[in-house]
Formats: structure tokens, C-alpha cells, sequence
């Protein structure tokens, strides 16, 4: 079976090595306001819009419940807008330097398109901030056919609406023929979703939650480790194939 085009995630799958851009900016968005997340707690609705991952994080126990604590009444839509609205700015004012392509992309992406396969792009990103991101990376060598983002379709992640207006721009009719790349638990429920075949990438992903340093210095014992609890959620998630990167991507898509 051909593969006839797929569709790439942005943040910790094609740049932004372990997605750390939006991560940064949530914390001290939920700091403003009196509330600390963890780490997991920031990154487990990451690959959602961005509003909406704001929102999962307060559905959370633990931060529920620091939210009482600390303003007397469980969390409104007016303070998700609150805590929205300090995301933003703290995203803008550090999102440029978060737009280098991740090892392997830009010649996985070269291979891909002398295969003939089309590249579409979805993103957890408004497409203001896309505006910023979509540029820079394009002055570094990446650039896919197709860019959807939430607000586009109506809603993002897990639903499947972005993957098929990829199609629709793309000019692809067979879901069947569609891989679906991406770093976290919400790109293979977007894929899941649409119908198409699911690829988790484990190194420099939300998921794994490493830096390019980290993963360099972790042992090989406790990196092979990580990346088997990290295949382990894809998996559970409904992804078909995990591959360790990018770079991994043409050989995969070769033998579907």
C-alpha cells in the first residue's frame, strides 16, 4: 500500500526539541495565579488547543483542589480565560526561539517528498501563533505543503477535523493512505480519530519530556527505560507504529 501523504505535528515532533516553548508558558501562567503545577501535570493534555489544555490541567485533583484552596471557589471560564491570557504572553515572548527543525527532520522530509508523498501539518497552536513559528522554520529548511490549526475547523485535538482538511487541501481521498506523526497522547487520539495510520516519535517529544542535552547525558540503561514506558502510552493510545526518530520516518513509511 502506498503511502499518500501524512500529516506532521509541529512542537516536539518537527521543531522544538521536547516541546519545552509551551510547557514554559503554562507554568507561569498557573504561577500568576497562585498555582504550581508539576511537569506531568503541565505536559498530559499537551497537543491540545491551547485553551483547552489550560482547562484539562485545572480538571486535574490536585490542581482542582489548589485552586479552592487558593481562591475559595473551584475555577470558572473566566479564570481559564485569566490563565489563557497570561499564557499567551509568556508564549510570544520566547515562541522564535523555539523554531529550530529537530535532528533528522529536514532530511526526512527531503527523502519523503522524493517518495511523492504529500505534507500536512496540524498543531495545537492558534494560527497567530503559527505566524510566528510557520517562518522561522521555513528559514531554517523546513517547510510542509499544508498547515491546519484549530481554529480553522472549529476545534483541535482529539478531534479528527484538522487531519481532514489536510486532505482537503492536499487533494488526498484515502484516509487508509495516511500516517498521522506525532509526540504526544493527543496526536494519536487526533489520528485515532480520523481514521488514518498512527506514528508516535519518541526523542525530542512532549512525551519523553527531555531536552536534547538530557537525552544525551541520560545512561543508556535508564534512556532505554524511558523510552519503553514512553511506547508503552503510545501504544495504549492507539498508535501502530513508535519510532525512535525522525530519521526513522522515510524507512517506516517505505515499508507500509
Amino acid at each position: 500500500m502506498k503511502i499518500n501523504a501524512i500529516i506532521l505535528d509541529w512542537a516536539g515532533t518537527t521543531v522544538d526539541y521536547g516541546c519545552f516553548a509551551p510547557v514554559n508558558a503554562f507554568i507561569k501562567a498557573f504561577e500568576a495565579h497562585g498555582i504550581f503545577p508539576t511537569m506531568y501535570e503541565t505536559r498530559a493534555p499537551m497537543g491540545m488547543e491551547k485553551r483547552a489544555h489550560a482547562a484539562k490541567m485545572l480538571e486535574g485533583e490536585r490542581l482542582a483542589k489548589m485552586w479552592l484552596e487558593v481562591h475559595g471557589a473551584p475555577p470558572t471560564d473566566n479564570d481559564i480565560n485569566s490563565i489563557y491570557g497570561k499564557f499567551e504572553p509568556n508564549l510570544f515572548a520566547t515562541l522564535n526561539d523555539y523554531t529550530d527543525p529537530l535532528p533528522g527532520v529536514l532530511d526526512a522530509v527531503a527523502e519523503i517528498r522524493k517518495m511523492g508523498i504529500k505534507i500536512g501539518s496540524t498543531t495545537g497552536y492558534t494560527a497567530k501563533m503559527m505566524d510566528v513559528v510557520v517562518p522561522a522554520a521555513k528559514a531554517k529548511g523546513y517547510s510542509p505543503d499544508c498547515l491546519i490549526c484549530p481554529e480553522d475547523v472549529g476545534s483541535g485535538r482529539p478531534n479528527p477535523y484538522m487531519i481532514w482538511h489536510n486532505l482537503q487541501k492536499l487533494g488526498v481521498g484515502d484516509i487508509r493512505k495516511v500516517v498521522k506523526i506525532g509526540d504526544t497522547i493527543a496526536d494519536m487520539d487526533e489520528g485515532v480519530n480520523a481514521g488514518c495510520i498512527c506514528v508516535g516519535v519518541l526523542k525530542g517529544s512532549s512525551l519523553l519530556g527531555l531536552s536534547e542535552d538530557e537525552v544525551n547525558s541520560t545512561s543508556a540503561s535508564e534512556m532505554t527505560d524511558l523510552l519503553a514506558i514512553a511506547t508503552r502510552a503510545y501504544k495504549q493510545a492507539g498508535a501502530d507504529h513508535v519510532i525512535s526518530d525522525m530519521s526513522e520516518l522515510p524507512a517506516l513509511l517505505k515499508s507500509l
